[in-house]
């Protein structure tokens, strides 16, 4: 019992700080986030065109008779899939575009290399 007050009245003091401390650290962690609004901003009218043409296709599709295979094989070839085609190929991550790129495990690898010295 008395190892506790003990350790109560050599922490107050630092009580203030403590407390300071984790108001500050909720603050700061709540405020984060809004620091997100001022990244990238896209133009509302940017992807409103693909949309379209999606939604276009998605109806062109359901009015008419189910497609057959040919035909759904020769519009998928040309994208992503039938209805979407290539919307935003370039943006999707494929091994054919990530050739270059390290995995995590070789940055992971690479970090610890570098933190122990043995590189």
């Amino acid at each position: 019992m008395k190892i506790i007050a003990l350790v109560t009245s050599i922490l107050r003091p630092v009580r203030f700080l403590i407390v300071a401390f984790t108001c500050a650290l909720l603050l700061l962690s709540n405020a984060v986030p809004a620091f997100a609004i001022d990244s990238y901003q896209s133009d509302p009218k940017e992807a409103t065109t693909q949309l379209l043409d999606i939604q276009r296709k998605t109806d062109e599709v359901e009015r008419s008779a189910p497609p057959g295979l040919d035909k759904v094989q020769k519009e998928s070839n040309k994208g992503l899939n039938e209805v979407q085609g290539d919307a935003d190929i370039d943006q999707m991550k494929r091994p054919d575009n990530t050739q270059g790129a390290e995995s995590v495990e070789g940055k992971i690898e690479n970090f610890l290399e570098k933190v122990t010295g043995k590189k």
